[in-house]
């Protein structure tokens, strides 16, 4: 019979070294982004602590997607800068069919579409109104949250100051809304335009981006070369007065041309390219 073999006694385990992270030489560099460079690495891994920030990061922008919009609080906000509003809803009934089907998203559910018409055909004006301003959850109902109403007031208060005075149609607060709705929301009012703000796809460090989008005379069918879009604006990205102060100007140019799209383009800062 075979002898039991002895077990070899543990080994005691040497406590972690606090260097273990090698730095990378361009660290100084992530002061200037929110981008994940230079992290460094401990062995041929990231640093447990850029691990778990990235974890975070993505559960931000998971969440971001899921997050309901509080559509009560944003119409009250919008009224008490002296709007009228609406409360509309495309056709994706909830948020799974919403991210299942995109089409849903980009028109009108019955109730709204007819809700619309009425408005129109109820309005005191004789002549459409210039502008409809949209606002959509779209991907990130936080950046909706957290921009929107700021940009809304920023741009009516350009509106104001222009010697041709624009016509506005009620501003539409819309959930589970896409760009393209604003196209369908445009033509019901009769719109010359519509502007659209809405929550853009999270990134890994920009769960509230907010996206603005701008078509001429909309209807179903418009294309995004038909469209113009102002991205990422946000604290951290392209501040709310510089975005609107784009749009704006290109807003006028639109009405001047009776265009958006590719034949519309920013020429608010000639200095960006010399010569």
């Amino acid at each position: 019979m075979t002898a039991p073999r002895s077990l070899t006694p543990l080994q005691p385990i040497e406590p972690a070294l606090p260097d273990t992270v090698i730095a990378q030489p361009w660290e100084a560099l992530r002061r200037f982004t929110d981008a994940r460079i230079a992290l460094g690495r401990a062995g041929h891994s990231l640093p447990t602590a850029a691990h778990l920030q990235f974890q975070l990061a993505h559960a931000q922008a998971r969440d971001a997607v899921h997050v309901a919009l509080d559509c009560a609080r944003i119409l009250c906000d919008v009224q008490a800068l002296g709007l009228r509003a609406l409360a509309l809803h495309s056709a994706a009934p909830d948020r799974m069919r919403y991210l299942q089907r995109p089409d849903w998203g980009r028109q009108l559910d019955a109730a709204s579409r007819a809700s619309l018409k009425a408005q129109a055909h109820l309005s005191p004006s004789t002549q459409p109104p210039d502008l409809c301003v949209v606002l959509a959850d779209g991907l990130s109902a936080p950046a909706v949250h957290h921009h929107a109403v700021a940009v809304v007031q920023l741009l009516l208060q350009r509106l104001q100051q222009d010697r041709m005075p624009w016509q506005l149609a009620p501003v539409c607060v819309v959930e589970q809304g896409r760009v393209a709705i604003g196209d369908d929301i445009g033509a019901c009012l009769g719109a010359r335009m519509v502007v659209v703000l809405i929550g853009e796809r999270p990134g890994l460090s920009s769960p509230d981006s907010l996206g603005i989008y701008m078509t001429w005379a909309p209807q179903p069918g418009r294309t995004d070369a038909q469209r113009n879009c102002i991205s990422n604006v946000r604290s951290a990205g392209l501040a709310p007065a510089a975005a609107v102060a784009t749009l704006h100007q290109l807003m006028v140019r639109a009405r001047t041309l009776q265009c958006t799209g590719i034949g519309l383009k920013d020429e608010s800062d000639p200095h960006a390219l010399p010569g």
